[in-house]
C-alpha cells in the first residue's frame, strides 16, 4: 500500500477514536465511531484475496448494524428526555440498545459471531490493530454510559467469558484462537465495569499488552496454524521458550502479569456478594487455559512433524523491529509485582 494513503488511514483511525473519546454529543460519538470503521476497511480489503474482501464484507455489516442501532438509540432518547448528552442517559430503554450496540461493535457474546471470521480472513498486523485499538472506542462510551442495568452486563460477561473459552477449543487456526481470547477476556471486563470502572480499564491494558506481545511472536515467526507454530523453535529459539509464558500469561496463571486483573475482578465480584458469577467466571478461565497450554506444547514440547503441512518453510531474516516484541513480552510477563501499585492506582 502506498505509505502516503495508509499515512492517511491510521490518521484517520485515531482522529475517529480521539473524537469519540472527546464527545459529549451521541452524533459526535457516533461520527467517531464510523469514521473508525470506515479508515479501517481499506486496511482490511488491501490484499486483494477472497478471504480478505469477505472478512472486510462481514465487518462492515456488523459495524454499520451496531451503528445503526446506536444512532436510532440516542435519537429515542433524546426523543424521550430532550437529552443529547452521553452522561445524561436516564431512560432504560435506550440505555440497554446502546448496551447491546456496543457489544456489538466490539464483539461480545451472544453477538461474537462476526469476530473470529473477520480475524480469520485478515493479516496479523490489521488483526493486532482490529484486537486492540478498534476496541477503544465503544469502550470509552460503554464506561460513559456506565449502564444501569446491571442484569444485561452480568449477562454479557458470563456469555462472553463462557463462549471464549468453549469457542478456542477445538480450533487449529491461531486467529481464530486469538478471537476467542479476546472475546473471553472482554467477558471479564464487563463483568466488572459496574463495580470498578477504573479496574475494567486496567483489565483493557493487561489485555492489549499481552494481545500485542502475542500477535507480535506470531507475526515474526509467520504461523497462522498450530502446525506452523510447532516449527518456530528452529527459526527463534529463546523466542519459543517465552512465547508460553506469554500464552499462560493471557490464560491468567500466576506469577505473570495476567493473573493481575483476573484476581482483582475475582475480589471484586466477592465484595459485591457475586460469588456464583466469580465462581463460574474462574472455571471458565480454566477453558481458554486449556487452549492456551495446547499451543504452549505444540511449540515447546513436541518435535515438529515430518509431513508436508509441518515442514519448516523456507526462512529469510525477517525485517519486523524487535524492539516492540522486547517490551511488550517483558510487561506481558512480569509486571506482576506492580499489583500493589495498580491498586494503589485504582483506589477511588
Amino acid at each position: 500500500m502506498n505509505p502516503y494513503i495508509l499515512a492517511i488511514l491510521l490518521f484517520g483511525l485515531g482522529l475517529g477514536t480521539t473524537i469519540t473519546f472527546a464527545s459529549s454529543h451521541w452524533l459526535l460519538a457516533w461520527m467517531g465511531l464510523e469514521m473508525n470503521t470506515l479508515a479501517i476497511i481499506p486496511l482490511m480489503a488491501q490484499h486483494h484475496h477472497p478471504r480478505a474482501v469477505e472478512a472486510t464484507t462481514k465487518y462492515f455489516l456488523t459495524q454499520a448494524t451496531a451503528a445503526a442501532m446506536l444512532l436510532f438509540a440516542s435519537v429515542t432518547n433524546a426523543w424521550l428526555s430532550g437529552q443529547w448528552d452521553i452522561q445524561q442517559m436516564t431512560h432504560p430503554l435506550p440505555i440497554t440498545i446502546i448496551t447491546l450496540a456496543l457489544a456489538l461493535k466490539i464483539g461480545l457474546a451472544p453477538v461474537h459471531a462476526w469476530l473470529p471470521e473477520v480475524l480469520q480472513g485478515l493479516d496479523l498486523t490489521v488483526g493486532l490493530i482490529l484486537s486492540t485499538w478498534q476496541k477503544l472506542a465503544p469502550f470509552a462510551l460503554i464506561l460513559q454510559i456506565n449502564p444501569t442495568n446491571s442484569t444485561i452486563l452480568i449477562i454479557l460477561g458470563l456469555t462472553s467469558t463462557l463462549i471464549g473459552g468453549w469457542g478456542g477449543l477445538n480450533q487449529t487456526q491461531l486467529r481464530k484462537i486469538l478471537a476467542y481470547s479476546s472475546i473471553a477476556h472482554l467477558g471479564w471486563m464487563i463483568l466488572v465495569l459496574q463495580f470498578s470502572p477504573s479496574l475494567t480499564l486496567l483489565t483493557l491494558l493487561t489485555y492489549f499488552v499481552m494481545t500485542f506481545s502475542t500477535f507480535l511472536v506470531f507475526k515474526l515467526n509467520k504461523a497462522t496454524t498450530i502446525n506452523t507454530l510447532a516449527t518456530s523453535w528452529t527459526k527463534a529459539p529463546l523466542l519459543t521458550s517465552l512465547t508460553p509464558l506469554i500464552l499462560l500469561s493471557l490464560g491468567g496463571l500466576p506469577p505473570l502479569t495476567g493473573f493481575m486483573p483476573k484476581w482483582l475482578i475475582l475480589q471484586e465480584l466477592a465484595k459485591q456478594d457475586l460469588a456464583l458469577t466469580a465462581t463460574v467466571a474462574a472455571l471458565s478461565a480454566l477453558l481458554s487455559l486449556y487452549f492456551y497450554l495446547r499451543l504452549s506444547y505444540a511449540m515447546t514440547l513436541t518435535m515438529s512433524p515430518n509431513n508436508l503441512s509441518g515442514t519448516t518453510p523456507w526462512r529469510l531474516s525477517s525485517t519486523q523491529l524487535t524492539l516492540p516484541l522486547a517490551i511488550s513480552t517483558t510487561m506481558a510477563i512480569c509486571l506482576l509485582p506492580l499489583t500493589p501499585a495498580a491498586t494503589a492506582l485504582l483506589a477511588p
